[in-house]
């Protein structure tokens, strides 16, 4: 038989700070919220001399999308609207497609080179290209007598 520590506050407290990181990764650098209608799914991969973001968004044109990169946190925001009538379709029985406002944010790791991240968009899916730094040599420093 295994013995199990209970700890009563665990959960809350897993409920506050998963709380305080959704607040945290909905607000702007000046404190107002942002919102998204739909979050794209982001895989993220590390190769040897980079970080290779891929988001899907399909029907989004690359005019309507938004990278920006400050204080080491890479934000991706855009809009996908799709034609928008008075009246229902006909023949639509169900619509599952999201559209609207989409945004996401990611932290990079201090490794990465903000200054030369480029991005692709080909048949819906963003590439974004994190290069790594430069690995720095060591340098001996002599001791002067």
């Amino acid at each position: 038989m295994a013995l199990y520590r209970h700890e009563p506050w665990s959960l809350l407290n897993q409920l506050s700070n998963e709380l305080i990181r959704l607040h945290d990764q909905r607000t702007d650098g000046d404190g107002s919220l942002a919102t998204a209608d739909w979050v794209p799914p982001v895989d993220i991969r590390e190769e040897e001399g980079r970080y290779l973001l891929c988001a899907d968004l399909p029907g989004v044109e690359p005019k309507d999308i938004d990278i920006s990169m400050e204080n080491g946190v890479l934000s991706i925001q855009g809009s996908r609207y799709s034609e928008e009538k008075s009246e229902p379709a006909p023949g639509f029985k169900r619509v599952e497609r999201s559209r609207g406002r989409f945004y996401r944010r990611f932290t990079l790791p201090d490794t990465a080179d903000a200054d030369r991240i480029a991005a692709s968009s080909k048949n819906g899916v963003l590439e974004i290209s994190i290069p790594k730094q430069e690995k720095l040599q060591p340098r001996r420093i002599e001791v002067q007598s």
